[in-house]
Order: structure tokens, then sequence, then C-alpha cells
């Protein structure tokens, strides 16, 4: 029996199992290092090896750590582990994460705190000694030594010998060595909190303290004998982590390298020297600082600074062969690749991510069309594209190999090519199911902004054949984005057309790949999303005349798409007649600091009023914002440590108060990712069910 497209859904992580991910590519460009589940609806992720050049075009691959074979089925996490995972929404198990020596011979990884080193070569796995439940294990570049968290405690073993050594040992229970906090892995893409010298004689180590980070409490209200989860949970206008650095080398001798400004954004220890990169509160300054590892003294190498907010873009610092630097940095209108001091991208090509540099050859990705990434060289003044075709496209370089990664409209799932710098090449196989329906997108450009968007019929729909009921699918918040040129974006939304809906997917302002300048209208006011949305849907209506029912206009969400579908029927009730919004943030003083005030400001400025859902809440039916209800359903789960529950049950309060009718589906146990199978499952149909009744779509 063929399984429902919602119990697929949710059994492959939204397709996601069985894709290849997580590449090192070997210094001689010979051997790829990857991590892929045996199949498409298995959970547990193992470590693989590929050799590029062993038989030309195919290449060989070879299971190198399969974690079933070391008795962890069932995996039992340390806390600090769930927490990380949370974070970097990595919704498999088994070997999600792994390290290896300079020269890739050697891989660590922990499984259920336990901690691991396999030899790649010969595919032997041994179980190293450890002094308690392992966090993030690292290899020194000369593959002799580990380090790894415990306890918030920093040790390094020595691999030869077993020798542990205890480097950094917690001053109280608010202060962690090695562990990247809250707001550096949930905003900052940083979910590291140390680094290894290049001769593997010290580390670059993170001390955090949270002890002035406001204590909050994560209950289980369907468990009333479970005592609350204490949670230090940095809102917007309160203190952020207290976060220091320090070189630490392998006697315990400690040099502090001080920084002036809040955020430590990231850390680059490499043989050109030590460089860190930090942020100021606002957001609205940038620095690139060298530090001298011996005595902590700290140089201004670059400071980027806008009146809005400085964009962190992953993959910098970097540096050439030479040492020459290599940054990105908004210049002329655009974000630009930076090669010394001078921009070396066209403003019109927006770069998105250094990928690697390769001795002096620096791969990256950039957008020209916003729906399109594609993956660029700069090598000696010469920019080339390395990917031409039609999609979305990232990937990885040593050694002479690029390795590419390719999705797109035309062909299903995820695509991973490698090309040696001789002749030939080789893939690596992507073994995620098929999803059984066949996404019939249609990008397009709506409204008067132009606006990205993706418009989804059911294949059964003859255009001009009868009005569809509508609904928006947006994420829609800044710094990220829905509307690009890959399938895989738009099964979910394909299913909703199947259901008979016609579906739009509008990115609006605020969402990358346009340039800085619309990414920043978003400055102030989160509403603009919504404006974005009623525009985005009249432009496609204009451009499919007779298909879409304005009179039946849906809207769901999750997250800040969450936020902006109560926004929707709160605020334009004339537009959107029922909403879904999942974990949405309904009060902006209850978000984390770094986000919300990027965008927002302090709140003390006065622009959060403008951008909560509880004022439009409190006006009640008759007044101006609330001439019609609508129904609206409000999905939490309760064990969410990013997006509360307090802001669903925040808005539910306020609704209440003003006589306003309205849904809320608590999930017991259920965090933000919402990964448990049968939960993911029956959220949609509950979802369509809802939304089916609301439009009063029948049959």
């Amino acid at each position: 029996m063929t399984e429902s497209f919602p119990r697929l859904h949710a059994r492959t992580r939204r397709f996601t199992l069985g894709v290849p991910r997580g590449f090192t590519i070997s210094p001689d460009g010979g051997r790829v290092v990857f991590l892929r589940t045996r199949s498409g609806t298995d959970p547990v992720t193992c470590l693989w090896e590929l050799d590029v050049l062993s038989d030309g075009a195919t290449g060989t691959e070879r299971l190198v750590v399969d974690p079933l074979a070391l008795g962890a089925a069932d995996e039992d996490l340390p806390p600090e582990e769930r927490a990380r995972r949370e974070r970097s929404r990595e919704s498999a198990g088994g070997v999600v994460a792994y390290a290896t020596d300079r020269e890739t011979r050697l891989a660590v990884f922990a499984l259920s705190g336990e901690l691991y080193l396999a030899e790649l070569a010969t595919g032997e796995v041994r179980r190293l000694p450890a002094a308690g439940p392992v966090i993030d294990p690292r290899l020194d570049p000369t593959g002799t030594r580990v380090a790894y968290v415990t306890g918030g405690a920093l040790h390094v073993l020595e691999i030869a010998t077993g020798t542990d050594t205890l480097l950094a040992e917690p001053e109280s229970d608010t202060v962690t060595y090695g562990l990247a906090e809250f707001i550096a892995a949930e905003e900052m893409d940083r979910m590291r909190g140390y680094w290894w010298s290049p001769s593997g004689d010290r580390l670059l180590v993170a001390r955090v303290d949270e002890a002035p980070v406001a204590l909050w409490h994560i209950a289980d209200p369907a468990n009333p004998s479970r005592e609350p989860v204490p949670q230090r949970y940095p809102a917007a206008g309160t203190a952020n982590a207290e976060v220091t650095l320090w070189v630490i080398g392998l006697d315990g001798t400690r040099t502090e390298v001080p920084f002036e400004q809040e955020y430590l954004a990231t850390a680059v220890w490499d043989a050109h020297g030590l460089a860190i990169v930090t942020l100021s509160r606002d957001q609205r300054s940038m620095r690139l600082l060298s530090a001298d590892p011996d005595t902590g003294e700290t140089t201004i190498l670059r400071e980027d600074t806008d009146p809005a907010w400085v964009e962190i873009v992953p993959g910098v610092p970097a540096r050439l062969s030479g040492g020459t630097l290599v940054w990105v940095a908004d210049a002329d209108g655009g974000r630009r690749l930076v090669v010394g001091s001078e921009p070396v991208t066209p403003p019109s090509l927006q770069v998105r991510a250094v990928l690697d540099v390769d001795g002096d050859t620096v791969l990256f990705q950039a957008s020209g069309d916003s729906t399109e990434i594609h993956l660029w060289t700069y090598h000696d003044g010469t920019l080339s594209p390395v990917t031409t075709e039609p999609g979305v496209h990232s990937g990885r370089r040593a050694g002479g190999t690029t390795l590419v990664i390719r999705q797109s409209l035309d062909t299903e799932g995820v695509t991973v090519s490698v090309r040696p710098a001789s002749a030939g090449g080789s893939s690596i196989r992507s073994v995620a199911e098929r999803p059984g329906l066949e996404p019939r997108v249609s990008l397009v450009r709506a409204g008067e902004r132009e606006l990205a968007a993706a418009v989804l019929l059911p294949s059964w729909h003859v255009p001009g054949s009868g009005p569809l009921p509508v609904l928006m699918d947006p994420y829609g918040g800044p710094h990220a984005q829905r509307v690009l040129s890959a399938r895989r974006m738009f099964l979910e939304s394909q299913w909703w057309a199947e259901q008979g809906f016609a579906v739009i997917v509008a990115d609006g302002r605020g969402t990358p790949g346009r340039g800085p300048a619309f990414e920043r209208e978003m400055l102030h006011d989160f509403t603009i999303s919504l404006q974005d949305q009623v525009d985005a849907l009249l432009g496609v209506a204009a451009l499919h005349p007779g298909d879409l029912d304005l009179s039946r206009v849906a809207i769901r969400g999750w997250s800040f798409g969450g936020y902006l579908a109560a926004l929707a029927v709160l605020r334009r009730p004339d537009v959107f007649h029922a909403a879904v919004a999942g974990a949405p943030v309904t009060d902006w003083r209850l978000y984390d600091t770094c986000y919300t005030e990027r965008y927002l400001g302090h709140p003390d400025e006065g622009h959060y009023e403008r951008s909560s859902l509880l004022g439009d809440a409190e006006k009640g039916a008759g007044s101006e914002n609330g001439k019609q209800e609508r129904p609206l359903l409000l999905i939490h789960g309760l064990a969410d440590d990013n997006v509360v529950a307090a802001h669903t049950l925040r808005l539910s309060s306020a609704l209440l108060a003003a006589g306003r009718p309205h849904t809320v589906l608590p999930l017991s146990g259920v965090t933000h990712m919402t990964p448990q199978e049968v939960v993911a499952e029956n959220l949609l149909l509950l979802q369509l069910d809802f939304l089916k009744k609301s439009l009063n779509m029948t049959g």
C-alpha cells in the first residue's frame, strides 16, 4: 500500500533523509568524506568515504561508520547535545557531525555521549575514554589529540596514551568553556566555541557566563510531576551572556584575547594567524581583528558599518595561500566579494557565502536572479562560473577537486557531482525517497515591486476552468528565502495544491538575494511583510485571471510565517479569510536579542508596538482593524525553547479578553522543529481540515 504524502513527508523528515551532506574533501582532492543515512526512511546517519579517483567516472563509496554496528540504535543524548541539535535544526540521528585532522586521515564523532575515532583508510573505529558525556569533539590538525566538552568543561585527550587533561573547568554552574551560547548558535550560525591552533599546541576557547541572562522555565503541563526545565533566555532588551576569549595552552597557561563589542561572530586560526570577527549590540558595526596568541593583543584589520545593520556572511574571513584577505562587504548597492581591499565581483552579483579557499582559488555562492544560487570561482583576477544550469547550488573545493550540490525545478531531489582537477568525475548517490507527487511550479514576479513568487495549481486543474480557493504559504521574514528554483522547496506546497488550493509562495522585502537595500527595508517594521503578501496575491491574480477565488483566501506559516499568518487575519480580514499560525512570535519583546534588535532596535526605541500582535487582538471585532472575524488556528509546541509557548498563550488571552473566537492546538513535548513522525503527519491533516471548513470547501 502506498503511503500518503503526509505520512511519507513525516517519516522522511521532509525528504531530507538519504540526502548526502556534511562533505569534507581531502587536501589532495582524492577523497570525499560525507554523511548519509542508508535509505530515505532511515533516521540513523552513517559516515561514508568516496574515493574520487579510484575508477575514473564513477568513484567508489565505502561505509566507514555504521552507528548500529556500534550499538547506538537507541540514542541517549546529553542535554547540551539536544540543545545543539535544536539550534542546528538537526532532525536525524547517528553520526550527525564529525571532525577530521588536517590530512583527513582520521575522524572523530560522538554517539550517545561516547567518543569515537575512525581511521578512514582502514575503516577501523574505536571508542576512546572520556571524562563524561561528550559534546563537539574535534581533532587537532596533526591528528594526535582530541578536544571535547563535557559538563561545560573543555578536555584534551592524547590519542596514543589515553591521557585526559582537564583544560578549562567552569567556575560556576552558569559558566561553560568551548560551547556556543544560545545567540551564537540560533542567530549567528556559530555552532562551535573553540578552535585549535595550526600546530595543535593550544586552543582559542570561548568562556560563556550566562549569569546575567534572565532565567526562564519550560514546563510540561501534560506531565505535572516533572519539574520545569530552566533556561537562560536573552529576550530583546535584556542582558546577553558574557563571552570572553582565551588562548589556552596544553599546559593550562591562559592568555585573554579581549574584544570590545557585544557578539563574537566567528574566529579563524590558520597558518596566517588568529583572527576574530565581532559585532556591536546594535549590529551596525562589525570588526575583523587579528590577535597575537602570545600576548592577546588585537589589531583592527577592518570595520564595516551600516546605519541599519551589517550582515554576517558565512565563510569569511578567509585567506589566499599568500595571506591575502578574503572578505564579503556591501558596496555600490551589492553584496560583493572582496579580495585584499578591493571588491572583485560586480554589484549585480549578490554574494551569499564563501564556501572554500583552495590555494589562490575562492569558491563562493552568488545570485544574479534571486531565485537561483550559483557557484563561482575567483582566481588571479578572473571570475568564472562553475554552474550555469538553472537551480540552487552549493559545494566544496580542495586539492583542485570541486564538489557541486544541485537542486532544480527540472530534476527531483539533490544531485552531487565531484569534479577532480584531472579528467573524469564521480557522483555521490542520494537515496532519498521519491515524494510521489511532482511540483508544478511557476516562478513569477508579482506586484509593483516585482516580488518573487511561486504559483502551484492542482495537477487536475485546467487553467480558466474556474476559480480555486487560495492558500498563501509564506515564511515571509528576513534572512530566509522560500522562492528558489528547487523542487524540494515546494513539495508540501504542491500537496496543498492537490487538495484543491491555488498555492502562492511569495518572498517579500527583507528576504535575501536581491541586494542589501531590499533586505533592509524591513528595518523597524515587520508588518511590511503583510503588505508584500497582499501585493503578491493581487499580482498573481492578475497573471492568472479566473484561476484564483479572492473571496476565499487562507494563509498558513510557521515561526515568522506563523506571525505573518496571524497578522494577516487580524489586520487584513478584508483580504484573508482564515489562518493557521504555527509557533508564532506574537510579542517581539519575548524573542531573542540578536534577531529582534537587528530589525526592530532596542525596545526603548519604540518600534515594537507596531509589529506586535497583542494590540491587534485587544482592539476587538468592532475596531477599525477588526471589523470582520476570521477563523484562526494557533499551534504551538509546549517544549519550544526558541519561540516559547507564552507567545501563543498571551495572544490567546488577549483574543479571549476581546471576545474574539479562535482555536489553540497545544503540542505536548514538541519543540520548534516538530520532528516527531506522528505529530508532523497529523499536523498537516488537521490544518487541512481546519482550512477546508473555514473556507467552506466541500468534497
